[in-house]
């Protein structure tokens, strides 16, 4: 899953990080890498945190709103990794943040509900999450609620 979520960033990293003079272009990649990393594990934060049912609902209800609150805690925490990596202030790393990380969730949460697009599928996303077990826990998960 990271290397299609580093794919999804790179296609949508264009002023954010690509044309933005505070990310010397020798370390694009690296500031890229930095930003899908820190989307998964902000992710995998919220997972191991028993907040399984906040990663199912951001994914099945919409959650591609710039103002959800996981799309707001992703971005500061992507924003937090950028300033320790690459030495930038808080606006510019906020700025980064605001431009990429509302954009990428959005495409992954339509991907991941897109039934002709097989590059994202919440089960995968909850495994790659919780190290496997993704369908057990889902159905587990289903079951309490069905």
């Amino acid at each position: 899953m990271l290397d299609n979520l580093i794919n999804l960033v790179k296609e949508h990293a264009g002023d954010a990080i690509i044309n933005n003079p505070a990310i010397p272009n020798e370390r694009n990649d690296e500031a890229i890498q930095s930003a899908a990393g820190g989307i998964m594990d902000h992710l995998k934060g919220i997972t191991s945190g028993g907040g399984l049912d906040a990663i199912t609902g951001l994914f099945n209800q919409g959650g591609n709103d710039a103002g959800h609150p996981e799309i707001s805690n992703i971005s500061s925490s992507v924003a937090g990794g950028l300033m320790e990596k690459f030495g930038l202030d808080s606006a510019q790393a906020g700025g980064i943040a605001q431009k990429l990380i509302p954009v990428v969730m959005n495409k992954l949460i339509n991907k991941t509900n897109d039934p002709n697009d097989s590059s994202f599928d919440l089960n995968g996303i909850v495994g790659s999450l919780t190290g496997g077990g993704a369908s057990g826990l889902l159905n587990n998960v289903k079951n309490l609620f069905g």
